[in-house]
């Protein structure tokens, strides 16, 4: 009789945890997964694929508009919210197929409930309870709400991908990228929106002249951005909902939206009760091997607050599989990760921001390009492209690129493999540009930008 039931049972069917588990089996290993909602997690089901979807649907009324500076004879058509979200969901019941059917040909077993840790090797799903020689906990993250009162009344992102109706105007609590990404959408798709910072600027941690120029081409497009407030209690009225900020004053909106980020999904696992404590951000603490404090049991992706993005729970998880399962000890690094906000305009970046560089290396080189794009020429839209180099003064390697503009997180993708190769600015140089098109300014850039410099 075999000691355990499994030799790896992971909690949590999202892209982290499905990645593990499949890596996993293909060694041999018997592997069992459980999810207590649907099998793909928030970036499939309710995260990064949905959200994007109807970032192309924004898209489209730029598209519509632009096209009369091109000759032709276009006009805004209706547009049909119900038609849109009809065929998100049935993409993500596509997709939510697919991952099942990827776990089932991998022989890894589905268990459908929300798993518990019993002890250091038991899991308990649905009232059953299974044996493990090594346990995963991969249950992400979940939208976490700011603490005023009638604040129960907002939607989060996971709602607001579901609304019965477009509403005609939106008040988003927040500045960070859910926020951001969901007031282009609104506001591309004809709602007024408005934007409630604590901040005097978008996108903390994101380099600065970056957030700066994003902040600049949404209040272009009619998005109300409101710095340093602080909002106190929310509520609801028959005409829509009215918040009450810190100074007594009243927003108004149909919808309320709470953006104000995603916390640790670790309630109800069990952790405490096994030994796991967790840290002041409600996150379980793993080392560079993701293995928790107890023996046996290890943590991937959102849950454990290293780097909340996709591709670094698929590989952490991958990882993981190769060293518990090929004999091949293997952590990921967290340098020169690319990252993209899928606002109207988009950002791409990768690497230090000005900020972290000149905190690290005592000398910072700066490159800047900042014009409008050649589509825009005829399209007449009053949009620009921002596109930016840190660099080493003392070696001239590139520390960092940052961009806004079509196609950004496109090319970041590829400059994070110049960035991990060590790439100098001399490399750079020497790259002949592709022309024409926007990309070929991050080879062009030849004169330092002077401190005071504004693009």
């Amino acid at each position: 009789m075999a000691e355990f039931d499994f030799d790896l049972f992971t909690i949590g069917a999202g892209s982290g945890g499905v990645a593990a588990s499949r890596r996993a089996a293909s060694y041999g290993a018997k592997v069992a997964i459980c999810e207590g909602s649907r099998v793909g997690g928030t970036c499939v089901i309710r995260g990064c694929v949905p959200k994007k979807l109807l970032v192309y649907a924004a898209q489209f009324r730029d598209g519509f508009e632009d096209a009369r500076g091109y000759g032709w004879d276009s006009h805004l058509p209706a547009f049909d919210w119900e038609t849109l979200i009809a065929r998100k969901d049935a993409e993500i019941d596509r997709l939510n197929g697919i991952y099942i059917n990827m776990l089932k040909n991998s022989g890894v077993t589905l268990f459908e409930g929300f798993g518990r840790i019993v002890d250091p090797h038991t899991i308990e799903v649905a009232g059953k309870r299974y044996t493990a020689r090594n346990i995963l906990i991969a249950t992400g993250g979940w939208p976490s709400m700011p603490a005023i009162e009638g604040i129960e009344l907002a939607a989060t992102s996971n709602e607001a991908l579901h609304l019965p109706t477009l509403p005609h105007s939106v008040l988003i609590i927040g500045g960070g990228y859910i926020a951001v990404e969901f007031a282009s959408i609104f506001r591309g798709l004809g709602a007024e929106v408005t934007l409630m910072i604590r901040g005097d600027d978008l996108l903390n941690g994101f380099d600065d002249d970056i957030r700066v120029a994003l902040a600049q081409e949404m209040r272009k497009r009619g998005i109300t951005i409101i710095s340093r407030c602080k909002p106190q209690k929310l509520e609801k009225g028959p005409g829509g909902y009215t918040l009450t900020d810190h100074m007594g004053r009243e927003h108004s909106a149909a919808l309320v939206m709470a953006a104000t980020g995603r916390s640790p999904n670790t309630k109800n696992l069990g952790l405490e009760e096994v030994g796991i404590t967790l840290n002041d951000k409600g996150a379980i603490p793993v080392d560079e091997w993701s293995r928790t404090g107890v023996e046996g049991i290890y943590a991937i992706g959102d849950v454990t607050d290293r780097m909340a993005l996709t591709p670094i729970a698929i590989a952490e998880g991958r990882a993981l599989a190769e060293t518990l399962f090929n004999d091949n000890p293997m952590h990921i690094g967290y340098d020169n990760v690319p990252t993209a906000v899928f606002s109207l305009p988009p950002l791409g970046t990768v690497g230090l921001t000005e900020m972290q560089a000149r905190a690290k290396y005592p000398k910072i080189d700066i490159y800047k390009a900042g014009f409008r794009p050649m589509k825009h020429t005829l399209s007449g839209r009053d949009e620009r492209v921002l596109m930016k180099l840190v660099v080493d003064g003392d070696s001239q390697r590139v520390l960092g690129a940052h961009m806004m503009g079509m196609d950004a997180p496109e090319m970041m993708q590829t400059m994070a493999i110049a960035l991990n190769v060590g790439a100098t600015k001399q490399d750079f140089d020497r790259t002949i540009a592709l022309h024409p098109s926007t990309a070929e300014e991050f080879v062009l850039m030849r004169e330092k930008a002077q401190p005071e410099q504004k693009i």
